[in-house]
């Protein structure tokens, strides 16, 4: 075995973990597998014999790409939310060492993260975001944490701490009566089927944030929009595929599951509070959508 293909085995030796980590920070497995390869791209380029750790380095260069990815989101002009999914065929860039097809690696990528945490990490800043998904989920110590966003092992610890908050739900008082919230998602259904602007706006809260997890091949970026008028015109936008539309619970959360040619093509998840919709999450990637924990409702 020449050097090179020693230095593959040992980064394939973390690649599940790596790529773990980058769908906890950005929410994306297409992302994640982008955040990965560039860990790898950045190993092949490096002195391998002067990295004494290699798995706390190559999640350390992960962190620091992901977060890269975050801010540029961040910075980016938020564009219109995308109903319509990317192109499910188109390929994927083949850097370095490829990921096999074992469902195993694909298990240990969506364990433990329902699309309920992903929605609340999404409104995290993404240093938070990387302060709680590195110490919370992979025990990555402060210290690192702190080199990785340029700051204190202590401010590390803080923004970790905000993010913990934020995840066990004390900024946020959710309506508890499902029946109550499955009315505010019929409603909101039957004003999409009949392209009805007003019983939209009617149905949303006044600050309801919207997303789209950009579907999949790198083709859109993730995306945000705000507001009841600018989220009630993104959502006529929906109205032809509103037809074959079910209710369905996603995370014991309601939601919408979009049907094409037969097939689920996305699922829009709702937050409801005191009778409007707050938030709205839209997953279009179809590498995403068997990973949801998805019960259809009958009509």
């Amino acid at each position: 075995m020449d050097e090179n293909e020693f230095l593959a085995e040992r980064f394939e030796e973390n690649r599940t973990r790596l790529k773990a980590v980058a769908y906890r920070m950005l929410g994306s497995l297409t992302e994640a597998d982008d955040a990965v390869q560039e860990a790898w791209i950045r190993l092949s380029r490096s002195d391998d014999r002067q990295i004494e750790n290699l798995s706390g380095w190559l999640t350390t260069v992960v962190g620091r790409v992901c977060l890269d990815m975050l801010r540029s989101r961040r910075s980016r002009r938020e564009e219109p939310l995308e109903t319509q999914p990317a192109d499910a065929d188109a390929p994927e860039p083949a850097l370095g060492p490829q990921p096999g097809s074992d469902p195993e690696h694909q298990a240990l990528v969506a364990d433990s993260v329902g699309l309920a945490l992903l929605v609340v990490l999404e409104t995290l800043d993404p240093a938070e975001r990387l302060a709680f998904v590195l110490h919370d989920m992979f025990a990555v110590p402060f210290d690192e944490i702190g080199r990785i966003v340029d700051r204190t092992p202590a401010a590390g610890r803080q923004l970790a701490s905000r993010a913990r908050r934020r995840v066990q739900g004390v900024d946020r008082v959710t309506d508890p009566d499902l029946a109550r919230r499955r009315e505010v998602v019929d409603a909101f259904l039957a004003a999409a089927r009949g392209g009805d602007f007003e019983a939209l706006v009617a149905v949303l809260a006044p600050d309801v944030v919207a997303r789209s997890d950009g579907g999949a091949g790198g083709v859109g970026a993730p995306s945000v929009v705000r507001g009841a008028a600018s989220v009630a015109r993104q959502a006529l936008m929906f109205a032809p595929f509103a037809q074959s539309s079910r209710m369905a619970l996603v995370d014991g959360a309601p939601a919408v599951i979009s049907i094409r040619d037969g097939q689920r093509f996305s699922v829009m998840r709702f937050t409801i509070e005191r009778g409007k919709v707050v938030e709205l999450y839209v997953v279009n990637d179809p590498a995403r959508l068997p990973e949801l924990d998805l019960t259809v409702l009958g009509d």
